[in-house]
């Protein structure tokens, strides 16, 4: 793995409320496959930008690449200025994660998640409870809120993998396929949920529906073999006569 350069400020600039992600020639291999090749992308503070392409068309390494979970083979890429491989701790400070709901403990009651993820990222004494009470008020989880997430249905579980995200009040959420498998009526609280929080702070929105990238961002990438196929406004990138296209595997996608 070649060495990232020390954190410095971004070409894409920060802005109060949200901070910007810049990536630079980022690279990640598996073995032979290569999941990201020499990928160059800014995520503009403020917006809230959409992640697209098809199944294995890179968006999770992305994620997990500016997340810290994973380093880059070569090149770089920054959050709000840090780098998550050198200085991951401020990385983390900075970002809420939206998990698939699967990935929450069904076991737990809804407040005691809340206060446990608050702890994990600082919280505690008043700050934390002020901050549980917080989230369970913005996402509506009074009645939820005793609760075992275990038993809650998908729509609610999703509330509560939203409210985890925020209680510490990030400047960047990233949100990954944020109402798959929900019924008409809680995709559409989600979506208004996400809706809110445009030019209030950066979102990074993994996405495989154009109506909703179309809905709730206003720049996208997409993405095809590891490789940056598209980027734009998202008038511009999803509104050709055939936007679907974008998401079709290209003869030359591999080369």
């Amino acid at each position: 793995m070649k060495s990232e350069p020390t954190d410095a400020g971004t070409s894409a600039r920060d802005e109060p409320g949200g901070i910007a992600i810049v990536a630079r020639g980022l690279t990640r291999r598996f073995g032979k496959h290569t999941a990201l090749a020499a990928l160059d992308l800014d995520i503009p503070a403020n917006q809230t930008f959409g992640l697209m392409g098809a199944n294995g068309a890179g968006k999770t390494t992305f994620i997990r690449l500016v997340t810290g979970f994973l380093l880059p083979d070569e090149g770089s890429i920054r959050v709000g200025g840090f780098s998550p491989t050198s200085n991951p701790r401020a990385v983390k400070q900075r970002l809420g994660f939206v998990m698939e709901t699967s990935r929450l403990y069904p076991e737990l009651r809804v407040r005691g998640f809340l206060r446990f993820m608050g702890g994990a990222r600082g919280l505690e004494g008043a700050a934390l409870a002020a901050a549980v009470d917080r989230a369970i008020d913005q996402f509506q989880l009074h009645q939820a809120a005793g609760r075992q997430i275990g038993n809650l249905s998908k729509g609610l579980q999703q509330r509560v993998s939203l409210a985890q995200a925020f209680l510490h009040d990030p400047p960047l959420v990233i949100v990954d396929e944020p109402t798959g498998g929900l019924d008409p009526v809680q995709r559409g609280y989600v979506q208004d949920e996400l809706e809110a929080l445009r030019g209030n702070r950066t979102v990074l929105l993994c996405t495989h529906d154009l109506d909703e990238a179309r809905r709730l961002t206003s720049q996208v990438a997409v993405l095809e073999a590891g490789r940056l196929v598209a980027s734009g406004t998202t008038d511009e990138v999803l509104h050709g006569d055939d936007p679907h296209a974008l998401f079709r595997p290209r003869e030359d996608a591999a080369s």
